[in-house]
């Protein structure tokens, strides 16, 4: 046995697994509010190596130790990078992104399928107004205010730095923005959208509210292009040397066995 190919044959398939990290970064580019995932290695522990159908040395079992050999490294973590992606000014009124808190979230009211409403959050600050003058992102999930959910008469109206809203002088409702002090614990739903665990602690909004703009994507497309054309490359080398190893493991069978 050569034990180089559980090593490089290991570390193909974590390579793979952070290529399809990087791989959902990059689709999600032009993602508004969209947060980029990261991955951390870890070293791979040493595992016990054993021979099976080992009879020869009367094991009840079959089963004899080899020694300890090491496979490459592991995925230790994917975590979200949650930092303030780049501003943009959109001049819609019904636009609107989270300046100066990293932590802090909008949110809005999903049904699931029994028709209850769950609440969830996200960056992506590009509402609308259905059909009924409610304030709901471009997927249709209510956008939630401190009352509920946030009816207005047309486009209209204006929004204050605090998320206060007003329609022709007249308050109407505050955005419901939620703040996490370690947002780290927050897990990805889908859709744009994050939840909650048991181990998240709510804070205080220190931020601001901008109207007319939106939050774009975190993701540094060259730099995860980068990652990727590296990956490729500690990809094909582990390739190579199952090759080499296939080899020399081929000779070593029908040439020194023959011999």
């Amino acid at each position: 046995m050569i034990r180089g190919l559980y090593t490089s044959g290991y570390g193909m398939l974590t390579l793979n697994r952070k290529m399809d990290v990087l791989s959902n970064n990059l689709a999600n580019v032009n993602t508004n509010g969209f947060k980029k995932d990261g991955v951390v290695f870890r070293e791979f522990s040493e595992v016990l190596a054993k021979r099976l159908y080992d009879y020869a040395n009367r094991q009840p079992n079959g089963v004899s130790d080899i020694g300890y050999m090491a496979l490459y490294n592991d995925i230790a973590e994917v975590y979200t990078d949650y930092t303030q992606g780049t501003l943009e000014d959109t001049n819609i009124k019904t636009d609107f992104a989270i300046n100066g808190d990293d932590g802090a979230f909008f949110a809005v009211a999903v049904r699931d399928a029994d028709g209850n409403y769950r609440e969830f959050y996200t960056r992506d600050g590009g509402f609308k107004l259905d059909d009924q003058g409610r304030l709901v992102t471009r997927s249709g999930f209510v956008v939630m205010g401190e009352n509920g959910a946030i009816f207005l008469e047309g486009d209209d109206f204006t929004v204050n730095s605090r998320g206060e809203i007003y329609q022709n002088e007249v308050y109407v409702d505050t955005l419901r923005i939620r703040k996490f002090e370690n947002p780290e614990t927050l897990r990805k739903f889908g859709m744009n959208l994050v939840t909650v665990t048991e181990d998240t602690v709510e804070g205080a909004f220190n931020g601001t509210v901008l109207q007319g703009y939106i939050e774009r994507s975190n993701v540094d497309s060259i730099k995860e292009m980068v990652d990727m054309i590296t990956i490729l490359r500690s990809y094909e080398a582990n390739q190579k040397m199952i090759q080499y190893q296939d080899s020399t493991l081929d000779r070593a069978v029908n040439d020194i066995g023959r011999v």
